[in-house]
């Protein structure tokens, strides 16, 4: 399996700054990142903290 450059609290981070109004663009570019991934973050964990990412990546492994 491949592993992530970014840990929960990073991608919780990433999302909130989204929410707080930061264009898109500019995020993936702070962060190096597609914006097909800054998507793919905000419809698979929008709205969750990082503890219910933890448990939910603890339950798939």
């Amino acid at each position: 399996m491949k592993k992530t450059r970014f840990i929960e609290v990073q991608i919780m981070g990433v999302l909130r700054q989204m929410e707080g109004g930061v264009p898109a663009a500019e995020l993936c570019r702070e962060h190096g990142m597609s914006s097909a991934t800054l998507y793919k973050w905000r419809a698979k964990y929008g709205g969750m903290d990082a503890s219910v990412i933890s448990e939910m990546k603890a339950m798939a492994a």
